[in-house]
């Protein structure tokens, strides 16, 4: 006899109890997969964002900038990063470098007054470090260097008030612990990515800042990009015994830096465990179905039983229903959830509304990102655990003699 055949023509004599079986696996499956792919997504958008906008994949400050950082020490600073620039530039790996001067700031505009960060860049070679282009930017242009010209994140423009030509005056401490006022006229207005961006701040063109705050030839740090296949560990580290490179300089890569990246990778541990419990839940239906299963074909059990198959071919049996159904429910439930996963990764989740007031390193739009191993693994897990699950019940079969099955009924 053919227990394979035998247990494929098995599951449909009772669709619908098969039906109720697939469907918990299924759904399980789609939920891990559309789990797996939205954590990747955010993985990405994190590192985007972080490498981008915060830290970079390496980051050079004054050694003694970060201990005293609460302070707002502008006097320590990075020397001559024009040429500091140059020399980083002929290591591998390093695609683009962006030095920046961030400030806090006082914003007067009439009888009022904001609170802001201020951050001076050079526009000029900033367009390889971040996308300044036509979708951020919304209204306006971005500043000139050596104009005194600001871009402000819209709701910033928003809570002050002001538009495209309107003049601004920054008031904020000077490098030498003086305080030095400079008007800024508002040349653009910018839609960030990252929501942070929006809400408190504004770019100016970094010779600007560095005579407003009276740092000249100096910036407060310099943020490295690498390359995609580049280790930022691995070159930080070749950087610290670059030759010419000033011992008074902290070089750190970013996952250093940053804990927010760790807690996601940490996330991806606990979501694993959850996956872990989706699948246990869901097999919980088959463990039921299966006994119901059981008891209610006790005749059928106790025919075969007197045809001659034995207590091993009737739990194999069994394993092949289960195997069958979490096969195919598993199969359509990764299906479909790669399905969500790539019409998502075309519109995004717009998660503005949620993210108000919210300080996370995540887009305001997340885009979740299919992973293809995750998606495989995910099949043959829901597979194997469905199928483990079901021979919890079934091994009572070998315990069932013929005679007593035939009474049962």
């Amino acid at each position: 006899m053919k227990l394979g055949s035998l247990a494929f023509r098995n599951i449909f004599r009772n669709f619908r109890r098969s039906l109720l079986s697939a469907t918990a696996i299924a759904v399980a499956s789609m939920s891990i997969v559309l789990l797996y792919s939205l954590l990747g997504g955010m993985e990405q958008d994190m590192k985007y964002n972080l490498q981008t906008y915060s830290t970079g994949a390496i980051r050079i400050r004054n050694l003694e900038f970060t201990k005293y950082e609460r302070l707002n020490p502008m006097h320590l600073t990075v020397e001559n990063p024009e040429t500091l620039g140059q020399t980083l530039y002929k290591i591998n790996g390093v695609s683009a470098i962006s030095p920046r001067i961030g400030f806090p700031a006082r914003i007067y505009k009439g009888d009022a007054t904001f609170n802001a960060m201020g951050l001076g860049v050079n526009f000029e070679t900033e367009g390889n470090f971040q996308d300044l282009g036509d979708a951020v930017v919304q209204t306006g242009r971005l500043p000139r260097e050596g104009q005194n010209e600001a871009l402000l994140g819209y709701k910033l423009a928003q809570e002050i008030g002001v538009t495209v030509g309107d003049k601004l005056t920054i008031l904020s401490t000077t490098a030498v612990r003086g305080t030095n006022a400079i008007t800024l006229t508002i040349s653009g207005v910018a839609v960030f990515p990252f929501p942070a961006l929006n809400e408190k701040t504004f770019y100016a063109p970094l010779d600007r800042v560095q005579y407003f705050l009276k740092m000249p030839n100096q910036v407060q740090e310099i943020l490295i990009k690498t390359n995609e296949a580049a280790s930022a560990s691995q070159i930080a580290e070749i950087m610290r015994g670059w030759p010419g490179m000033s011992a008074e300089l902290e070089i750190m890569d970013w996952k250093s830096i940053d804990s927010s990246y760790s807690m996601i990778e940490m996330a991806s541990t606990v979501y694993g465990i959850m996956a872990l419990f989706f699948f246990l839940l869901g097999s919980t239906v088959i463990l039921n179905t299966t006994i119901m299963i059981i008891y209610e074909r006790m005749k059928e059990i106790g025919t075969l039983g007197a045809m001659g198959m034995s207590g091993r071919q009737l739990v194999t049996l069994f394993f092949l229903e289960s195997l069958y159904i979490s096969i195919i429910a598993s199969f359509l439930g990764v299906a479909l959830g790669m399905i969500i996963t790539v019409i998502l990764q075309k519109t995004g989740i717009d998660l503005t509304a949620s993210m108000e007031g919210v300080d996370i390193d995540i887009s305001s739009v997340l885009y979740p990102q299919l992973s293809l191993k995750s998606t495989v693994l995910v099949f043959f897990y829901s597979v194997i655990v469905a199928s483990i699950t079901s021979l919890i019940p079934s091994r009572r079969v070998r315990r069932i003699e013929p005679v007593e099955a035939l009474r049962s009924v």
